[in-house]
């Protein structure tokens, strides 16, 4: 057997392992909590409605935080792998690089300013903020001379400073405190009204990401190649920035920052597939679906039987791994 058709089947095995591993995921977000639930009463209850408590518990609270935490963690996922490859920068991702402190620090600005803003608004606050981050920091970092680290090191800064900013905003505000819980990342407590809410956002950037990333597996080979090629490069980066701007903006306005999720993700992915942005893209969706789904899972035992922020335990797992890119130098080449 030849690399190429190697590769076709570990492809193939890494997509079945990982959508039977999201499916038992599901099963389970929905079957652990405060009440127990039977596998076998959420299975039966997408086949028949008999409006018993658990069925109640399952299609109005259960069901829609799984679906939650399967968008954002697709989301957040395909945003780190765009961030990473048009930057050209291993430790990239919309935490690092300041687009989800941004977001936070303007949808937390419109809950205390705007206190009967409703939740759509929400979240083209979050686009403006997320942009804002994201401009802020290729800003400082371009002059002189782009470099991966100064990309980094202006992207932490601007980070810390911006979530300074909104911790500033919930501490001076008695309406800014009912943002503190959200502030940490949380998919608990969703309703279908917000799986409306992140839905177009998060299933259109997943969509246009795919069709995308032809474009950028070919950007991440070098520049002079990729112009050579016909490539827009100007273009194309653009795009994918104004997609990493929707997918984490509708991310962090309906779960909060939810930390290094698109840090992770990516780099485990490029290690089971390749560096074909054609399967990164399409993969990082499906593992960033199963890294929030199983860390929500996780979360509901940390403090049991009373409910944890999502963001805990992504931030568990996140900042050793970011702390392992840095020592290996993987944040200097892409």
């Amino acid at each position: 057997m030849n690399r190429a058709s190697k590769q076709k089947v570990t492809t193939y095995l890494t997509a079945l392992i990982g959508t039977i591993l999201l499916l038992i995921g599901i099963v389970l977000s929905i079957s652990v909590g405060a009440a127990d639930i039977k596998a076998q009463t959420v299975l039966h209850s997408f086949i028949h409605w008999d409006q018993s408590k658990e069925q109640v518990i399952i299609r109005t609270l259960r069901l829609p935080r799984a679906v939650i935490g399967i968008l954002v963690g697709a989301s957040l996922a395909v945003a780190g792998a765009l961030m990473q490859a048009i930057t050209k920068n291993a430790l990239a991702s919309p935490q690092v690089f300041g687009v989800n402190a941004g977001a936070s620090l303007f949808v937390v600005s419109s809950l205390v300013l705007f206190p009967g803003l409703s939740s759509a608004s929400l979240v083209y606050a979050a686009f403006l903020g997320a942009a804002l981050g994201g401009v802020i920091v290729y800003s400082f970092a371009s002059g002189g001379g782009m470099t991966p680290v100064k990309l980094a090191l202006a992207g932490m800064a601007v980070h810390f400073f911006l979530s300074s900013l909104t911790q500033g905003v919930v501490l001076f505000s008695d309406q800014g405190k009912d943002a503190l819980y959200w502030m940490v990342g949380a998919i608990n407590g969703k309703s279908w009204t917000h799986v409306e809410l992140i839905l177009p956002w998060s299933l259109g950037g997943l969509i246009l990401a795919a069709a995308l990333s032809r474009s950028i597996s070919i950007l991440v080979l070098g520049e002079s190649l990729a112009q050579g090629l016909g490539q827009k490069v100007t273009q194309i980066r653009i795009l994918a920035g104004l997609l990493v701007i929707v997918l984490a903006g509708a991310s962090v306005a309906v779960a909060g920052p939810v930390g290094f999720v698109g840090l992770i993700v990516p780099h485990i992915v490029k290690k089971l597939v390749g560096g074909d942005y054609r399967r990164i893209i399409p993969f990082s969706a499906l593992f960033g679906a199963l890294l929030v789904v199983y860390a929500d899972i996780l979360s509901r035992f940390i403090a049991y039987p009373f409910e944890s922020p999502v963001g805990i335990v992504t931030a568990l797992i996140g900042a050793p791994f970011f702390l392992y890119l840095a020592k290996q130098g993987r944040g200097i080449k892409q």
